[in-house]
């Protein structure tokens, strides 16, 4: 059974449901027979990067809200992060396009490393405030994980994979997908937002058991980020 996951690097929830997600499959006695999909999803595509200055700053500038209404905005992320051991850094996380992190990402599915990739990606933006837009970053990342330095480097200067994610991305539109996480099981059944752990233990458990020919989404409403930018 596969199961396709959009998800952006520069969406905390999307770490956030990927642990509870990962949590649910661990125990479920079926999971040596699912295969999990990566697909892109760009929240900001035109997102010009901005190294010298911090996410929370960005936020409240292109939000035009209160500073501290926005950190107390990203207090409660960072909270509901540390409820599944992660340690953001939210404050420090540089605004950065996810287009080539992305790139990176579909290469690595090529050597079957995507999963490793991705959740490299998503500590070094979330938790070690490093600019996921930076070549060198990625390299360094890429080197870690025992990628091809050079061929990711040639990857990063030519066009490759840019129409894989753009084909990932109008996938989710035919599917109606507008806000990241989102899960897909068995090309049927959808969870939607950083659920937690019990929800996608009763959708792998039902997604298993029945077949249908429609995505049901079993599961919104919960925390996750738009394509205008907007978290909840």
């Amino acid at each position: 059974m596969q199961i396709k996951i959009w998800s952006d690097i520069r969406c905390p929830f999307c770490y956030i449901g990927k642990k509870h997600f990962e949590t649910a499959l661990n125990s479920f006695p079926h999971k040596d027979s699912i295969t999990i999909e990566w697909k892109s999803f760009e929240l900001d595509p035109k997102l010009q990067t901005a190294a010298h200055t911090d996410a929370l700053s960005h936020f409240v500038e292109s939000k035009g809200i209160d500073r501290d209404r926005a950190q107390q905005m990203f207090d409660q992320v960072t909270a509901m992060a540390a409820n599944t051991g992660l340690d953001f850094n939210l404050e420090q996380s540089i605004p950065a396009n996810s287009l080539n992190a992305h790139r990176l990402l579909h290469l690595a599915k090529q050597q079957g490393l995507a999963n490793e990739t991705k959740e490299a990606l998503l500590k070094a933006h979330l938790c070690e405030g490093k600019n996921i837009d930076d070549t060198n970053v990625l390299s360094d990342i890429s080197k870690s994980l025992g990628l091809d330095v050079n061929q990711v480097n040639q990857m990063l200067a030519s066009d490759d994979f840019k129409y894989d994610v753009r084909q990932d991305e109008m996938e989710a539109r035919n599917l109606g997908i507008s806000s990241v996480p989102f899960f897909v099981i068995d090309g049927k059944y959808g969870v939607s937002g950083a659920q937690p752990a019990d929800v996608f233990t009763r959708a792998l458990k039902e997604s298993w058991e029945k077949h249908q020919n429609e995505i049901h989404v079993i599961a919104n409403d919960s925390a996750s980020c738009d394509t205008d930018g907007n978290c909840k």
